[in-house]
């Protein structure tokens, strides 16, 4: 038997609806690392990718939605036991990409799922902070607690390869929305691989659809999109974020435009309220008793 073989070189596809597809195109586009070696074909989405991710997004805004706080905990939490189980193989994808040490691209590896861990621990307790019983002027209890927005877009950071996408991406399905995500357009396999980590953790179909190529080219139907209800553009630069604003206006979407972040650091509830909306009810409180005192 000879002792050298063929490596068995990995081929990346797209995530939607918890699928594999390839680009519908059958397109690809080289990535390289760092230093300009040939890493792999990544897909390079088209216009149909991109309205397909929404029809499969919007399918699963139902049951995601409509899960317990408590559940989608759980579900995050296992996507971290998951990342556990393959933190070797994020480390050279992430080293890879970022032209990072083994030391430190270990070092944001961790970072990265503690990151999960962290939101986690807030999809039952960001109603707490938020929401709450409001004061007024008669027999009713008027009740504010806030609800997902819907489908949100994710343009993922373009440097920040794992930590910033883990950083956007997280926030949005922990409040019960549904995303599309934009990978970095420079080095897309972080995310890439994240995705076949969601389709194998508890996370449904759907929930979570993961693109790769040009980000102005795949962000310009997302923007447009008459079915998609906010967009995070962390991963535009100005004059594509002003572009994009403009579109995002048409069906008036939220848009979180992109600002300086060290994702290095622990994030504050920002990214998690700006993509959640706040219901308010009214209910009469009754009267006990033939005094008529109210609860």
């Amino acid at each position: 038997m000879s002792d050298t073989r063929l490596s068995v070189l990995k081929t990346y596809k797209l995530y939607v609806g918890g699928k594999f597809p390839r680009s519908e195109s059958g397109r690809v586009y080289e990535v390289t690392d760092s230093k300009g070696k040939w890493l792999a074909n990544a897909p390079l989405s088209s216009r149909k990718d991109a309205r397909d991710a929404v029809v499969a997004a919007r399918k699963a805004f139902g049951a995601w939605s409509g899960a317990t706080a408590y559940n989608r905990g759980q579900v995050l939490y296992r996507v971290a036991e998951m990342l556990e189980g393959r933190r070797d193989q994020f480390t050279r994808e992430v080293a890879d990409a970022e032209g990072l040490s083994k030391s430190k691209a270990a070092a944001v590896v961790d970072a990265t799922i503690d990151r999960w861990v962290w939101y986690a621990g807030w999809t039952d307790k960001i109603a707490q902070v938020v929401g709450g019983g409001n004061p007024v002027a008669g027999p009713f209890f008027n009740l504010s607690s806030p609800e997902p927005t819907g489908v949100v877009a994710v343009l993922a950071p373009q440097e920040s390869s794992f930590l910033g996408l883990v950083s956007v991406l997280a926030p949005v399905i922990a409040t019960g929305n549904t995303a599309v995500v934009v990978a970095s357009e420079k080095s897309p396999l972080p995310a890439l691989s994240l995705a076949e980590v969601l389709a194998t953790s508890d996370v449904p179909g759907g929930v979570v659809n993961v693109l790769s190529g040009r980000t102005a080219e795949i962000a310009t139907p997302l923007a447009a999109h008459q079915d998609v209800n906010a967009i995070d553009l962390a991963g535009a630069d100005e004059a594509l974020a002003k572009e994009l604003e403009i579109a995002a206006a048409d069906n008036l979407k939220r848009v979180l435009r992109p600002q300086p972040v060290d994702y290095a650091e622990t994030p504050g509830i920002d990214r998690m309220t700006a993509f959640l909306e706040t219901k308010t009810v009214w209910h009469p409180t009754g009267s006990l008793g033939a005094s008529g005192s109210s609860y």
